[in-house]
């Protein structure tokens, strides 16, 4: 008996082992087997990476080697994932700040998860818990300048002083370059011009997350200056002033407009290059004044971000880690209605891991699938469950 028995449990143990080596050897492409994780590697690959999807394609921003060769080529370029992957050694991705870069970059959490609209978007208004700060995505389009001298540019200056002021003011805006912005919308046959319809800002909050658009225009500086004599130094006085609308991205509408103009006074300036200091002194004033109610409006934004691309059960979601979102997070998701509406939650998800350096992967693990365009903000009660944070 014991010989036939220990004979039965060899040949039961030689059948497991013939057919074990024989599966991994060859599955059949009909065996339900599921898939694992193949493009772990591609998203190692993108994590500092600036990426975007647009119409559920992927694209890898990227420098344009041609970009010295004339005015009517573009800074940057777009180039599918597939290819830049395959081609990485042929082009080359703008360097990120390191301090928009946190030091720890974990990929793909491998713990258990739980189990083109156009229209304006309004949100459920019971109230969010306060977990943390989001930021906020904005972009500030270079000023118009409106000056005498032609050959004073000072509108793209503005731009860059008044992002530095809002900076040094708040912690929960986060400003996405303003030349990818436009150079994007014009690959895409857009002109300048319709930067402000509520077509081209629901494309530009669908691609890159943006809640707002500042635009805004420039009178002066003027300056007022007495020549020097043998007696008095030269003295210069300057005024300027800056005028912005503020665009909601997801509706289309101006919920702002904000101005202001130096004391012209308080510019004064006497001596050699008086006129110049004057008129840095007078925008440097004005933007001190707009720079903290401009952050006092952005704060006040509703956050929210967007489902960008669903594919199988993986949610491509269009804010991160540098948004300030965490592996682990758990977000309602809604489906976009249009004004009065009421928007009840349909599902939830679960950020999973990064895709390139403001943009994330989640997983559904209650309720209806996600489509693209879908609203998603952070659930109560479940910011970062799985961390204990």
């Amino acid at each position: 008996m014991d010989f036939r028995a220990g004979l039965f449990r060899f040949s039961i143990f030689f059948l497991l082992f013939f057919l074990s080596f024989t599966f991994a050897c060859s599955i059949p492409s009909w065996f339900p087997l599921k898939k694992g994780t193949p493009h772990k590697a591609k998203l190692k690959e993108l994590l500092d990476k600036e990426v975007i999807i647009v119409d559920g394609r992927e694209y890898v921003k990227v420098l344009n080697p041609r970009a010295t060769e004339g005015k009517d080529q573009p800074k940057y370029l777009y180039i599918p994932v597939d290819e830049y992957l395959s081609k990485r050694d042929s082009f080359t991705t703008p360097s990120i700040r390191k301090e928009e870069l946190r030091k720890e970059l974990p990929v793909v959490s491998t713990r258990p998860s739980f189990r083109e609209t156009e229209k304006e978007v309004s949100f459920p208004s019971s109230p969010i818990l306060p977990l943390r700060d989001l930021k906020k995505k904005v972009a500030i389009a270079h000023f118009d300048d409106r000056i005498e001298h032609a050959d004073e540019v000072f509108g793209d200056w503005v731009a860059e002083r008044l992002i530095e002021e809002v900076n040094r003011r708040s912690q929960r805006v986060l400003f996405v370059d303003y030349q990818m912005v436009r150079e994007f919308v014009e690959s895409r046959g857009i002109v300048l011009n319709d930067l402000e319809t509520p077509k081209v800002l629901s494309l530009l909050n669908e691609v890159f997350g943006i809640h707002a658009l500042v635009v805004g225009q420039l009178s002066g500086p003027y300056v007022f200056a007495t020549k020097a004599t043998k007696d008095r130094d030269e003295t210069a006085l300057a005024i300027i002033k800056i005028e912005m609308r503020l665009k909601d991205a997801s509706s289309g509408k101006t919920f702002k407009n904000l101005s202001a103009s130096n004391p012209i006074l308080a510019s004064k300036e006497r001596g050699s290059f008086s006129e110049e200091k004057a008129k840095m002194k007078a925008i440097d004033l004005t933007i001190s004044d707009l720079g903290q109610s401009l952050a006092r409006e952005l704060d006040g934004l509703d956050w929210f971000c967007r489902v960008a691309k669903v594919d199988g059960e993986e949610v491509y979601i269009n804010a991160g880690k540098l948004t300030g979102l965490k592996v682990g997070d758990v977000m309602e998701v809604f489906r976009p209605v249009g004004p009065g509406e009421r928007s009840e939650a349909k599902g939830k998800i679960q950020i999973s891991g990064w895709f390139g350096i403001d943009a994330s992967i989640g997983k559904l693990i209650q309720g209806n699938r996600p489509e693209i365009n879908d609203i998603l903000r952070i659930a109560r009660g479940f910011s970062n469950i799985e961390s204990g944070k």
